[in-house]
This record gives structure tokens, sequence and C-alpha cells, in this order.
């Protein structure tokens, strides 16, 4: 099947070897992500999706403080292969931190009460759709990244280096670079476990 979006789809894999060769300026990949998150759909049009770009020393900046933050939770004995994954992040050429702004989600509480208990969830989806739109915008570039979850460990800290407002409530983390190494083969499990369609409603016998 030819679709210029699954393409996309296709070329969107999780790349832990990454390097600081952008095909782009910094520039350009800034007005990319912008971009994408501004198009990722959210309910009532509510736009709770934030995204803080960082690059160089800001990026190299958030996995230290991640490092940091893990090397209090994980055994010291255990703590080498953690390192050494908040190295190869750090090697990357940026990272985009996602959150979701609470405020936002509770104006539409107050707004819509009917609806007050879905928007939280509703928020999470707004969230996974700006996280894969900015993971297709990358890879259609060239772009490597992975999608990553350090928050609530690393949220304060990250909140006070970056002067994060207090409404917005860290969701994932995107670092990003160029390819330094290639993929496996991805595995689909068995359509029959994942999918029904139906074309007609079937009428019980009377």
């Amino acid at each position: 099947m030819t679709n210029a979006t699954l393409q996309t789809l296709k070329k969107r894999r999780t790349q832990y070897a990454l390097g600081k060769k952008l095909p782009l300026s910094n520039e350009a990949v800034e007005a990319l992500i912008k971009e994408a998150v501004r198009l990722s759909p959210s309910s009532f049009n509510s736009q709770s999706s934030r995204a803080v770009i960082l690059f160089g020393e800001a990026s190299e900046r958030f996995w230290e403080i991640t490092t940091e933050a893990l090397r209090a939770i994980v055994p010291a004995e255990a703590f080498g292969p953690t390192e050494g994954k908040m190295k190869a992040f750090a090697a990357g050429a940026g990272t985009v931190l996602f959150y979701e702004d609470q405020a936002t989600v509770k104006g539409l509480q107050e707004q819509f009460p009917l609806y007050a208990d879905a928007f939280p969830g509703f928020s999470e989806h707004s969230a996974g759709m700006a996280q894969l739109a900015v993971w297709n915008v990358l890879a259609d570039a060239g772009i490597g990244a992975s999608l990553q979850h350090y928050n609530p460990v690393v949220d304060a800290a990250v909140a006070k280096e970056f002067d994060i407002p207090s409404s917005w409530k860290l969701r994932a983390q995107m670092p990003f670079g160029s390819h330094e190494g290639g993929f496996g083969d991805k595995t689909f499990i068995e359509d029959d476990n994942r999918f029904r369609t139906f074309d007609s409603l079937a009428v019980a016998a009377e």
C-alpha cells in the first residue's frame, strides 16, 4: 500500500544510537516540532499540550539531572546500565520535554462539569498524539528519536532548572539526534488477535 502517512510511520522507529549531526539547523528542527504540536488534535480544541525544546548543553543538563535523580533510587551495583542509557540520550542533539497544562484541564472541568472526570484522560490522549506527531516529523526529516518516561522522578528538579510553570505536568521525554546505528526488524502480532471488522450486523433468529 502506497500512502505517505504510512511511509512516515514506517520510518518512525526507536533509535537509541544518537549523535549530534542533525540534517537540519536547530531552528528548522524547532519549527518542525512546534508545528507538529500545533497541528495535533485535542479534545474541545483545548490545546493542552506543551513542549520544552532543549538543544546542546541544555539537553545534556536534562540528562545529568535525570542521572542524579536515578542514582538516588537505583542500587549502586545495578546503576551501570542505567547510567549508560543516560549517556546515550545525552549524546543526541536535543530533547523534547512533553507537558500537559493542568490549568487547561481544570478550566475544562469547570466549564463542562458533566465531563469533569473524563478530561484528565482526554489530556493524556492529546499528549500521546502530540508525541507521535513530533516523532513522525522528526522521522520524516531523517532524525532519530525515542520516547522516554522518567517523570515524576525528575519533575521538581527539571521545573526548577528550566523555570517550568507549576501547572505544567511532565508526561514524556524525547531525546533526538542523528542516526548512529541501524534497527532490527519490527515484528507484529497476528491481525486476528488485534482487529475486528464488520460491515453488517447479524440478526438473531427469533
